[in-house]
């Protein structure tokens, strides 16, 4: 049974991310058409490099500085899942706040990890006056299978930034109503 626990600052380095797998192998995604969504053959591995864990590092402490959330599960003491959200209101009217990361090392897939981490961010979000929580979510099959089981659906209202970053993502929003 995983333990879950906020994370502080001081623990964000490369050590905690040891034994944490990142890797995701896709086959197909999801692309908006002008017809619609759509599911396309896109085979590619998804895994980060070195670079992208101190990026991560990087991230993840700005997130915490700035009055964000991350919080994690761990079995065994080794980190095998995280979700973080952001502190600043964005969207005018729709209140979002955003989920910056959830991710779940690939040995404890489909597990609930993902779940629980899900469910603690949006608490958080809506303790912080959040009304939906905002996700550019990677567009695997996979991925967005999980989104729709949580009750996600398309945005209302797009980040441009978010788009900019990653074209391919999914622009998601989660009402806080539910929790």
């Amino acid at each position: 049974m995983p333990e879950y626990r906020t994370i502080s600052e001081h623990e964000l380095n490369r050590t905690l991310f040891q034994d944490f797998v990142r890797r995701q192998e896709v086959t197909k995604c999801w692309r908006k058409e002008p017809s619609g969504w759509t599911i396309k053959d896109a085979p590619f591995i998804d895994d980060w490099s070195e670079a992208d864990y101190q990026t991560l590092i990087s991230c993840l402490r700005n997130t915490l500085q700035t009055g964000g959330f991350v919080y994690a599960a761990f079995s065994g003491g080794a980190l095998k899942g995280f979700v973080s959200v952001e502190p600043k209101l964005f969207g005018g009217s729709h209140r979002y706040l955003d989920l910056s990361s959830i991710h779940v090392s690939m040995d404890m897939r489909g597990h609930g990890i993902g779940r629980s981490l899900f469910h603690a961010a949006a608490q958080w979000a809506k303790a912080h006056g959040g009304k939906k929580l905002y996700i550019s979510a990677h567009s695997a099959v996979e991925s967005q299978a999980f989104y729709k089981a949580m009750g996600c659906t398309e945005a209302q209202q797009y980040d441009q930034t978010h788009v900019n970053a990653e074209p391919f993502d999914c622009q998601l929003e989660y009402q806080l109503e539910r929790v």
